[in-house]
């Protein structure tokens, strides 16, 4: 029998309670948390336990970062990056964000990281697009049309990573703030 199992997420922008409920129903199978993989999670068996996991995004943690969760009931099981932490606890320990104030603070520090890199291949997308029209209007070279469009398809691409969870955000934002 395999001792491992990778199970996908649906992006924490988009699905990070949904992800969190998923390690958790796992977690009481024997199935535990044992690291992030690409799009999604890798997970160890061991002995059914009865867990409750969440995620916070603070980037550069120190110790005593982690000490407040200990603090407060959460241990930490594992990160992706220098962003993404997943703590866990027992069933029924307050949660690591327990009123409205904290988690827009939660998700405005997202927003603002996905911004960042977003904005950039937005602006590079918008240029890229104009060259590529200029191009096809016959006002530039025939090659510089041909490398604008490539560079438009490439950048679009790149621009779903940080795009899409930034929409996320503002929406999970929104509907705080209602």
């Amino acid at each position: 029998m395999k001792n491992t199992k990778y199970v996908t997420s649906g992006g924490l922008a988009f699905t990070e309670k949904g992800d969190m409920q998923k390690l958790s129903k796992y977690a009481k199978r024997g199935w535990l948390l044992e690291s992030f993989a690409p799009f999604g999670y890798k997970l160890r068996k061991g002995d059914p336990q009865t867990f409750e996991y969440s995620v916070d995004y603070h980037t550069n943690v120190d110790e005593e970062y982690y000490l407040i969760f200990e603090d407060a009931g959460w241990t930490y099981v594992c990160s992706a990056g220098n962003g993404f932490h997943i703590f866990r606890a027992a069933a029924g320990t307050a949660p690591i964000y327990s009123d409205t104030g904290t988690l827009i603070d939660k998700y405005e520090r997202e927003k603002k990281t996905m911004s960042k890199a977003a904005l950039p291949l937005l602006i590079a997308l918008i240029v890229f697009i104009f060259l590529a029209i200029l191009g096809v209007n016959g006002w530039l070279p025939e090659m510089v049309r041909n490398i604008s469009l490539v560079l438009v398809v490439v950048t679009l691409c790149m621009l779903v990573f940080p795009g899409l969870p930034y929409i996320a955000y503002r929406l999970k934002l929104n509907k705080l703030r209602e």
